[in-house]
């Protein structure tokens, strides 16, 4: 019911309004969501998931293997053209390490072909990191990693992000708003030096899920209840 909802919401909204739900109670549909794993994968996996489910029986379930061929992901390029606002539950088997992981990555058309705005860790702490200069929001000094905050492991999650068409960046886990992965048009976020050296703004064509390790790290992670909108849906 959660799909054919979110069907008709899409069918009835214009594009920059557009609403996508997916709860995969329905199975997992590979044409809406494919698995994007751009230049290589060699040992990454993604499944769907009857034993472990945010709400229902259902979840997707990657498995990432470590180093940058063994990322896999899964998602849609149905994004709304303004705004966009993302909310998933999410689970990971591992807490974030000191290394530079991804669990969301989304084609940037700003950045250039084949670049991505990718959200992970490194320094054990959640952040974004662009790929086309490298820059990451927070800063990873002492004070930027004291800004952001750890992703819990073992249990659902409620991650949430949005991204504007003016470059601004907000965070939310479990409705709390993360102070070093928010930056607003002319506000000066502190701990965002290196993520505002840019005028880049963000333009996504697509939102993946899975896990990409730039290093040895490997992880499995889970994913349920994910709506893409143009407006907060916040995780109630």
């Amino acid at each position: 019911m959660f799909g054919k909802i979110a069907l008709l919401t899409l069918a009835l909204l214009p594009l920059s309004f557009a609403q996508i739900s997916e709860d995969f109670e329905g199975g997992w549909d590979q044409t809406a969501w494919p698995v994007y794993a751009p230049d290589c994968n060699q040992g990454g996996k993604v499944s769907l998931d009857s034993t472990k489910a945010h709400s229902g029986k259902n979840s997707i379930r990657v498995d990432g293997a470590g180093g940058f061929c063994g990322h896999v992901f899964v998602g849609t390029k149905s994004v709304p053209s303004g705004d966009v606002y993302v909310r998933a539950y999410v689970q990971a088997s591992k807490a974030l390490t000191d290394s530079h992981v991804s669990f969301i990555t989304m084609p940037d058309s700003a950045q250039g072909t084949n670049k991505h705005l990718r959200i992970g860790g490194q320094s054990k702490i959640l952040m974004y990191n662009r790929e086309s200069d490298d820059a990451t929001l927070p800063d990873l000094s002492p004070q930027g990693i004291a800004a952001s905050k750890a992703l819990p492991t073992g249990s659902w999650q409620c991650f949430e992000y949005h991204v504007g068409t003016d470059g601004t960046i907000e965070t939310w886990l479990n409705d709390a708003a993360i102070d070093g992965l928010t930056l607003k048009a002319g506000v000066t976020n502190v701990n965002g030096a290196q993520w505002q050296r840019s005028s880049v703004k963000p333009k996504i064509t697509g939102i993946y899920f899975g896990w990409e390790s730039y290093g040895g790290d490997a992880n499995t992670f889970w994913y349920d209840d994910i709506v893409i909108s143009s407006t907060r849906v916040g995780c109630t």
